[in-house]
């Protein structure tokens, strides 16, 4: 009788052994698939990033990221890249032409209408006849990101180089940002609106 009972108790010892050994592998497997899984998440993620550049024949690796992370850092190279544009000219008509327009694909009309009253006032024809051309360095801009559209203000410095003299002026502008598609003519989506300047003086001149 006791044959047949401990017969029994081995035979459920083994299944008990084989059930837990089954358990095992299956929990094995299941936190493998799960890391797999997890893996490969994070790689298609890191792909969905990349972006690929054509420059100047090459393929260039970047890395996309997203608008709001981004935001401080466009904004404040578009601000920078319109005063280049608006103020950095040179005594050829056209060249002030090209720059002009680079300018004002980034602003509103209050941008063509600074550049109305320069022209109108004959400030690029004195550029031409005088042989005068500017530079500008960006100091510092101030941006507020709390409300959209994004006030600023923009602090620089010119640099006016004429034939018997040179100038340092300071420069302070201010305005707004607001977002726009992104387009070829405007790469970070913005335009600045409401754009006027607040201080343009010298402060040093040299003789040449």
């Amino acid at each position: 009788m006791m044959q047949p009972i401990k017969q029994l108790k081995n035979i459920q010892t083994a299944f008990q052994m084989v059930r837990g050994f089954a358990l095992l592998i299956a929990g094995g497997a299941f936190l493998m698939t799960a890391a797999v899984f997890i893996y490969h998440s994070h790689e298609l993620k890191s792909l969905n990033q990349r972006v690929y550049v054509l420059a100047n024949g090459q393929v260039l690796e970047a890395f996309a990221s997203s608008r709001d992370a981004q935001v401080e850092v466009e904004a404040n190279s578009h601000i920078n890249r319109f005063h280049q544009h608006f103020f950095e000219l040179s005594p050829d008509e056209q060249l002030i032409a090209n720059q002009i327009n680079a300018a004002l694909y980034l602003a509103d009309q209050s941008a063509k209408r600074a550049y109305d009253n320069l022209k109108e006032k004959g400030f690029y024809n004195q550029l031409l006849a005088g042989n005068v051309s500017q530079e500008i360095e960006m100091d510092s801009i101030q941006i507020s990101l709390e409300a959209h559209p994004y006030e600023f203000t923009y602090y620089g410095k010119q640099k006016i180089v004429r034939t018997t003299s040179e100038v340092i002026r300071v420069l302070i502008t201010r305005g707004r940002l607001r977002e726009v598609a992104r387009s070829t003519h405007n790469p970070h989506g913005f335009l600045i609106e409401r754009w006027e300047t607040l201080l343009n003086e010298d402060i040093k001149v040299t003789k040449r």
